[in-house]
C-alpha cells in the first residue's frame, strides 16, 4: 500500500497532475511526499476521503498555494490549523463526517470559497467569521450540535442553499431573510418553535424544509406557494390514534388531507401549502356542487372555480388530484397553470398551521 502511495504521488509530481486521488489509502497522517521541497505548486484538486487523518499540516497553503477543491470527508480530523485560511484560492472544502469541535475563525479568510460542508460532526457553534465569504453559494452543517447559527451569516450575499438539519437550533436568524440569493433552506428535525415571519417573502427562497420539527407552532404567511417539508406525491399516510382533522363549512363536514398531521413526522410526505388548500377545495366542491349556496363561504371568484373543478391531472400512486406541480424541481411552481391566476386576482385561501392543529384564512395577493 505504502509504495503504491509513493508512486501514485511520485507520477503526479513528475507529470504536474492538477488532480490527485488518495482516497480509501488508510492514511493515517498526511503524505509527507506532497510537502517535500516546493510541495506541489500545480496541483488544485485533492481528493484524501475515507482515510484516518486527524489533523492537517501548518504548511499546507505553503506547499499546495494552488488547491481549489480539498475533499477530506470521513477522517477523524479534530483540528483545522490556522493556517487553513491562507489557502486564498480555494473555491470547495469538504471536511464532512469527521471529530471537529471548533472551527477556527481563519477560515473566514477563504475569500473564494463556495461550498464548505461540515457536516457530520461534533460543532456546538460556528465562527462569526463564516459571514466573511461572500462568494459562499452552498453552506452544509446538518447533523451537528449547533443551537444557533452566527448572526452574521447574512452577509454572505452569494448564498443558495443552506442546511442545517438534524441539530438543536431553536429559533432561525430573522436576517437570513434578507439574504438575496437563498434558494433552498433546509431546517428539518431541529427544535424549531417559529420561523420569521418575513421567511419567503423573497422571490428566490423555493424550498424550504422544516419536517420532523414537532414543536413548530406555526408557518409564515408568505410560504403559502412555496415547498414545505419534503415534497412527494401527496400518498396518505396512516393515521392510528390521532383523530382527524375536518374543515366545516356550514353545514358539511369535510377531512383534511391526512399530510396536515406529519410536518412533524419524518415518513410522510409534506405538500406545498397552495396544493393541499387547492385539494380540500376540491373536495369540499365535488361533494356539494348541488347545493348553490353552498359556494359562498369559497370566496373564490368565478374565474378560479375551473381551477377548483379541474385539476391539472392526478397523481399515479394516489390518485390525489394535482392542481400544482408537486415536483417543483422540474417544474417550478412559477411556470405551472396557478402562476398567472396568483398575479391578477385575491384569492381567499386556507392556512395550515400543522404542528398546533389549527386553521386560519387569509389573503394571497399576487
Amino acid at each position: 500500500m505504502a509504495s503504491e502511495l509513493h508512486e501514485a504521488i511520485f507520477m503526479a509530481k513528475q507529470e504536474r497532475h492538477k488532480n490527485l486521488f488518495l482516497n480509501y489509502r488508510n492514511l493515517n497522517i498526511f503524505p509527507v511526499e506532497l510537502l517535500k521541497d516546493e510541495g506541489m505548486q500545480f496541483l488544485e484538486r485533492l481528493f484524501m476521503k475515507r482515510n484516518s487523518l486527524t489533523t492537517l499540516p501548518d504548511n499546507l497553503a505553503q506547499k499546495l498555494p494552488n488547491l481549489i477543491e480539498l475533499y477530506l470527508h470521513s477522517n477523524n480530523i479534530a483540528i483545522i490549523p490556522q493556517a487553513i485560511g491562507n489557502l486564498g484560492k480555494l473555491q470547495s472544502l469538504d471536511l464532512s463526517d469527521n471529530a471537529l469541535q471548533v472551527i477556527c475563525p481563519e477560515i473566514g479568510q477563504l475569500r473564494s470559497l463556495r461550498h464548505l460542508r461540515l457536516a457530520n460532526n461534533q460543532l456546538k457553534f460556528l465562527p462569526q467569521e463564516l459571514g466573511d465569504l461572500g462568494e459562499l453559494e452552498t453552506l452544509d452543517v446538518s447533523m451537528n450540535l449547533l443551537r444557533t447559527l452566527p448572526e452574521r451569516l447574512h452577509q454572505c450575499l452569494s448564498l443558495q442553499c443552506l442546511t442545517a438539519d438534524r441539530n438543536q437550533l431553536h429559533c432561525l436568524p430573522r436576517q437570513l431573510c434578507l439574504l438575496p440569493d437563498l434558494n433552498e433552506l433546509s431546517m428539518a428535525a431541529n427544535c424549531l418553535t417559529s420561523l420569521p415571519l418575513d421567511l419567503g417573502r423573497s422571490m428566490e427562497l423555493q424550498f424550504v424544509f422544516v419536517d420532523n420539527n414537532a414543536h413548530l407552532k406555526g408557518l409564515p404567511s408568505y410560504l403559502y406557494n412555496k415547498v414545505i417539508g419534503c415534497s412527494g406525491c401527496g400518498l396518505a399516510g396512516q393515521i392510528s390514534d390521532v383523530k382527524q382533522l375536518c374543515l366545516t363549512l356550514g353545514d358539511v363536514t369535510v377531512p383534511l388531507p391526512s399530510e396536515l398531521k406529519t410536518i412533524g413526522s419524518e415518513t410522510d410526505h409534506v405538500l406545498p401549502l397552495e396544493e393541499l388548500a387547492c385539494r380540500v377545495q376540491h373536495a369540499a366542491y365535488n361533494r356539494t356542487s348541488k347545493d348553490v349556496k353552498f359556494l359562498t363561504p369559497f370566496l373564490l371568484p368565478k374565474s378560479l372555480l375551473d381551477v377548483v373543478q379541474w385539476p391539472l391531472g392526478h397523481c399515479h400512486r394516489c390518485s390525489q388530484p394535482m392542481f400544482t406541480i408537486v415536483y417543483p424541481k422540474l417544474f417550478p411552481l412559477r411556470e405551472t397553470a396557478l402562476a398567472g391566476v396568483h398575479k391578477r386576482t385575491t384569492v381567499s385561501f386556507v392556512a395550515y398551521c400543522c404542528s398546533s392543529h389549527c386553521l386560519r384564512t387569509f389573503n394571497l395577493q399576487g
